[in-house]
């Protein structure tokens, strides 16, 4: 199949309509401050080159064909090093000396995709000892207590750090859309606070390459690109891929768009949260300007540390509501109990539902029945809308900020029900919790016109992604405030919550409803919850389908008595439903399972006896939850506390003793933070993305601790442990 070029446009071939493809990972060419060098790893020899790079090091001619070593210096020794190791993932940084003048540079190595060893040099700025900043930053970011605080601090660090003239920290919303979230800047510049930007200014192939190249500097806007020689690597006849690369030219396009915003030179660096692009923190100068190495990683550091921390207040929250929910289930769970039914705990009180998402109004849909509080739409309204939604929850959880567009018959409701999120309560077609958010009519700043068709030009040079940059204010109406993540992981918890008491208030049913029996045993039947329901004597009146498949039992369970030969421990087993028949005592607790392959998995137990009166029994519910994914959560944790300790201990070592106390204490402070973090993580509502999320902050800590040892050690010394002054040949 033969691809349209103009599907993916080469890098500075793309217009306004298509820059969104534009393949910028093929650049090309780098930015003059520094030189590139690919070398060709079987023997050292250079292949090919930045068109610049002789002249950097202070040669009259190519360096193709040239050996490494042939530069002087200690270069080539420093290198060679890294032949066999996997430096692919995060470039490795070294100090040293090359090139006719014997300048000191520092030298920055990664693996190209496809093979060869990529050397990009920089002049190297006066040692500097960082880690007192490092410190400090690290300080001020774990002792923020809300979002808001943590990045309107860390937009002032990073100003202070590196002088730039404005420092955004840049939010991306569900959409993609930017805002500037917090913003520190020179008293007379236009304020940019507030700001939102579309998605397409920053197209989905830069934002890959801010999840791969966390650092990108643009030290002038008018730079003249050094192209590379040849243009396609002599190793893969291919162009070469510059993802890594932190010199690379940067897409004409965006030149234009930061001359007409008038800035003159930039650094980005990304906060990745959850192993994902959640936003940047955004320097602009008026003026040209040039961070060397040193400060650039430490940059890195304290954004990875930054990222751990808005893992962890986000955690937080969703800790917050997950109490709240919990609350709410217990008030059921004591309702049915005590009084027969579960809805009067539900809508006891505006509180209880609405605030753990922060909605206006409520409704359920229960056996064709309907209750509300706060401010709903019409009965006849709601139960449009139910209907509505029942081929929109496939997944379990309708979330929109904006129903009107979605389905325009429900205009009229947009005063009242704007944003709308449901969950299923049950299997049964038509039985939901719905929440409502009022509209908002609000008014949003966008940085220029969103809307107007951008110029095109034949020289990249001339295209104008919206010239004029003043505020554009847009009046939004028909939306609500959007939903959280939070909120919708609150929905579906408090769903699930719903659901267990609503099998329990079915199960129960069974015991006083004979009437009933027929209906309410196919709900039972139907859940995905393990259920046992027992008659006063032991007989089993109903084991459902999910319990058949947790216990893999070759028959239908017929007595209570026969449950105790599937645990571990079958002796406590027959004596707890010894105490919940003989004196009615509740079973709440956990034990272990034999599977069917000899196994054992942990699983949670409620067994409740059933009482018609004070003397008289109906009978027993027990609930079955597995806990196999709870308890790989928990291990998980552990496993992150294990690395997170052997981690530190393997630094330690390599740290050069002089520095071990202060790298020490940095060191420490990271790990502190990221233990908090992963406190706030286990206590989170999705037990099943723990392993993953903690698995991503202990990747950011190994992060964090690579770029520490690059500027603790790199800066300091050279792989033999020497001095910069041994390295420079006796030269500071």
């Amino acid at each position: 199949m033969t691809l349209d070029p103009a599907a993916s446009p080469a890098f500075g071939q793309a217009n306004l309509s298509n820059c969104e493809r534009e393949q910028i990972h093929f650049a090309g060419s780098i930015q003059p401050h520094g030189a590139l060098l690919a070398v060709r790893e079987s023997d050292g020899v250079i292949v090919q080159e930045s068109g610049n790079a002789a002249a950097f090091l202070g040669y009259p001619q190519s360096l193709r064909g040239a050996h490494l070593r042939k530069l002087g210096g200690d270069l080539w020794s420093r290198s060679r090093l890294y032949l066999d190791r996997p430096v692919d993932a995060i470039p490795v940084a070294l100090r040293c000396a090359a090139g006719a003048r014997g300048e000191p540079l520092n030298a920055l190595l990664h693996r190209a995709p496809h093979g060869g060893l990529i050397v990009e040099l920089e002049y190297a700025g006066p040692p500097v000892d960082y880690t007192i900043a490092i410190q400090r930053g690290v300080d001020a970011i774990l002792s923020s207590s809300t979002l808001r605080g943590l990045c309107d601090s860390c937009a002032g660090m990073f100003r202070d750090l590196t002088g730039y003239d404005r420092v955004m920290i840049y939010r991306f919303d569900d959409e993609g859309h930017g805002e500037v979230f917090s913003e520190t800047k020179r008293p007379e510049l236009e304020a940019f606070f507030g700001n939102r930007y579309p998605a397409s200014d920053i197209p989905q192939i830069a934002r890959r390459l801010y999840e791969r190249n966390r650092v990108r500097l643009l030290a002038d806007v008018d730079y003249t690109p050094s192209a590379l020689e040849p243009r396609l690597s002599p190793l893969t006849g291919e162009e070469l891929d510059m993802s890594m690369c932190f010199l690379r030219s940067v897409s004409p396009i965006h030149l234009q768009y930061l001359k007409n915003m008038g800035v003159a030179g930039t650094l980005v660096v990304s906060l990745m949260v959850g192993g994902e692009l959640w936003g940047l923190i955004s320097c602009h100068h008026y003026s040209s300007r040039l961070i060397h190495f040193e400060m650039r990683a430490v940059c890195e550091l304290l954004a990875e540390v930054m990222g751990t921390r808005i893992a962890a207040l986000e955690s937080f929250a969703q800790g917050q509501a997950d109490l709240s929910v919990r609350r709410l289930e217990q008030r059921m769970i004591e309702s049915v109990t005590r009084e027969g039914d579960w809805r009067g705990a539900l809508f006891d009180g505006a509180r209880s539902l609405l605030l753990p998402l922060n909605a206006s109004g409520a409704a359920l849909l229960f056996e064709g029945k309907m209750q509300t509080v706060g401010d709903v739409p019409g009965s006849e309204e709601i139960r449009a809308l139910g209907q509505w939604l029942q081929t929109r929850l496939n997944d379990g959880v309708f979330v929109t900020s904006a129903l009107s567009s979605q389905e325009p018959a429900f205009a009229p409701l947009t005063g009242v029900a704007s944003g709308v999120i449901a969950t299923r309560i049950s299997s049964e077609p038509g039985e939901l919790l719905i929440w409502f958010r009022k509209e908002r009519v609000r008014t949003v700043t966008w940085g220029g016109n969103p809307f107007k068709a951008p110029s095109d030009g034949d020289d990249p040079n001339e295209l104008s992604p919206r010239r004029s940059f003043a505020q554009w204010h847009q009046v939004v109406e028909g939306t609500s405030d959007p939903w959280t993540a939070a909120d919708r992981a609150a929905a579906r918890l408090i769903g699930e919550s719903v659901t267990d008491v609503v099998i329990q208030f079915r199960s129960l049913r069974i015991l006083v409803a004979q009437d009933q029996l027929e209906h309410v045993l196919r709900q039972v039947h139907a859940s995905s919850q393990q259920i046992v329901v027992a008659a006063a004597d032991g007989a089993v009146l109903e084991a459902n389908s999910a319990l058949n498949l947790l216990l893999g039992l070759p028959r239908p369970l017929r007595h209570l008595d026969e449950l105790s030969a599937h645990f571990a421990d079958p002796d406590e087993v027959e004596e707890r439903l010894r105490a919940l028949r003989d004196s009615r005592t509740p079973w709440r607790g956990e034990a272990l399972l034999v599977d069917r392959m000899g196994g054992t998995r942990p699983i949670a137990v409620r067994a409740d006896p059933v009482l018609a009166s004070r003397d008289r029994i109906l009978g027993y519910v027990i609930l079955f939850t597995d806990l196999a994914e709870r308890r790989t959560a928990e291990a998980a944790r552990r496993n992150f506390r294990d690395n997170l300790l052997l981690s530190q201990r393997r630094l330690m070592r390599r740290i050069d003793s002089s520095a071990t106390l202060a790298v020490e204490n940095v060191m420490s402070s990271i790990i502190d933070n990221a233990q908090l973090a992963a406190l706030e993580i286990a206590d989170g509502l999705d037990t099943a993305s723990i392993p993953d999320t903690l698995e991503s902050v202990r990747a950011s800590v190994a992060r964090a601790a690579e770029v520490l040892e690059q500027i603790s050690i790199g800066g300091a010394s050279d792989a033999g442990g020497r001095s910069p002054s041994k390295s420079y040949g006796g030269k500071k």
